[in-house]
């Protein structure tokens, strides 16, 4: 093993520690939580130690920036470093390191050769990627392409009323950077299923993203004692929920094997007392597949659910937010860039897509983007055990410095690269 890969090796080790659920292997570092500020402050010492220059914008997306062409945009790769509650610490965190660490041997070679540098070098750690404490998910990467207003990000708030703006600002994480011309991006990730693993694919060449439609339902019903309320004059929330949560579950067995996801993975009840009838429930739902008629039809038999279920138990049933997008194809001269660059260091590699959403699905409507996958031991994802092999993890690391050495020399760039605040 060289030097290199024993450094990474040794940094991930650390990173590792933030927020490290004792016995497990996991990590507990929602977003702006105190593990995630300690994290982050490690990061940009980390950052500033291989002559980066760490700046913060105003939702607290962490940028590591090297200026090697004055004035030039920059190459920007990176992922995220939030988690999910007691989950891996692989997911998003790797792609931060592993981007961090490409970007420390490429800045090594650039220096001594500076002829060969078109652009600048930038990491990002970009904010609340999960939306576990905060909604939506993806909401830095969201607010710097300007899909999300920043004033709307900043006065969401967590399950106990504070804001993004009081978290980010209690730990000293908003910043004051306004535009970061990007010429590319790039993004390595766990992948978050088995697929790869299944094919003994080292490397993943991420081509689309699935299909997806989400919503948030407030039920709403009428609060009653649970014991002594006639059955027939309830108006019960939970249990309209509940028909809700039944139901996406068995839309997955209207369609072939695999064709759609469906979950539940929110549910609030009030007033949640053993003897009330609940008089409210909100729920997060979601439907995915890799086929846009099949997330159509999914939708359209969600709503006669809502309907039929909103009619017979006696219920309102509202749509608070809804978020979709149809299957959206990744740039195939960076699928290909990544297949070259693949095929040069030996690694095997295929084609996949992804069902999670991540922030180079922002990324990627806005600059050329380069999404990257190494493989997940059993397909283990937002689990306290989820675990990457080491080797997958240098392999990804070499993979993604190659990508990240032919952007900064020129490649795979819009014709007027794209200033994004």
């Amino acid at each position: 093993m060289n030097t290199n890969d024993t450094d990474f090796l040794a940094d991930w080790a650390v990173s590792s520690g933030f927020g490290a659920v004792e016995g497990t292997g996991g990590v507990e570092r929602q977003a702006a939580s105190e593990a995630d500020g300690q994290h982050r402050r490690w990061f940009a010492e980390l950052l500033e130690a291989h002559g980066f220059s760490v700046r913060r914008d105003a939702i607290g997306n962490q940028f590591g920036l090297l200026e090697l062409v004055p004035g030039a945009p920059y190459v920007l790769t990176g992922s995220h470093m939030d988690s999910q509650p007691t989950a891996g610490r692989f997911d998003g965190a790797y792609g931060v390191m592993a981007s961090a660490h490409a970007c420390f041997r490429i800045a090594e070679e650039l220096r001594a050769s500076p002829e060969r540098a078109r652009f600048n070098l930038a990491v990002v750690n970009w904010f609340n990627e999960e939306g576990s404490r905060f909604k939506p998910s993806m909401m830095g990467s969201s607010v710097f392409t300007g899909k999300l207003a920043l004033e709307e990000a900043l006065a969401t708030t967590d399950p106990a009323g504070v804001t993004v703006q009081h978290a980010l600002d209690a730990l000293g994480e908003r910043g004051e950077l306004s535009e970061l011309p990007v010429a590319s991006y790039a993004e390595i990730h766990v992948q978050q299923g088995r697929s790869m693993e299944e094919d003994g694919v080292t490397i993943g060449l991420v081509n689309a993203t699935w299909a997806a439609h989400k919503f948030e339902f407030r039920v709403t019903g009428e609060q009653a004692h649970s014991g002594s309320t006639l059955m027939n004059e309830r108006r019960d929330a939970l249990l309209g929920a509940s028909r809700l949560i039944v139901a996406a579950r068995e839309l997955v067995d209207a369609f072939d094997e695999g064709a759609l996801h469906t979950a539940c993975g929110e549910i609030s009840v009030y007033p949640n007392s053993p003897v009330v009838v609940a008089s409210e429930v909100r729920l997060l739902i979601d439907l995915r597949s890799p086929s846009e008629a099949v997330i159509r039809d999914a939708y359209e038999r969600m709503m006669a659910v809502v309907e039929r279920v909103s009619r017979e138990d006696r219920v309102a049933i509202e749509i608070v937010a809804e978020h979709a997008w149809d299957q959206n194809p990744y740039p195939e001269a960076g699928v290909e860039l990544a297949r070259e660059v693949a095929e040069q260091l030996g690694l095997s590699h295929g084609r996949v897509m992804t069902v999670a959403g991540h922030d180079s699905t922002n990324m990627k409507d806005s600059v050329p983007t380069i999404m990257l996958f190494v493989p997940s031991v059993n397909g283990v994802s937002h689990n306290l055990h989820e675990f990457t092999k080491d080797e997958d993890l240098l392999s990804g690391l070499d993979h993604l410095t190659g990508v990240i050495g032919r952007l900064a020399a020129g490649e795979l760039v819009a014709p007027a690269p794209t200033p994004i605040a």
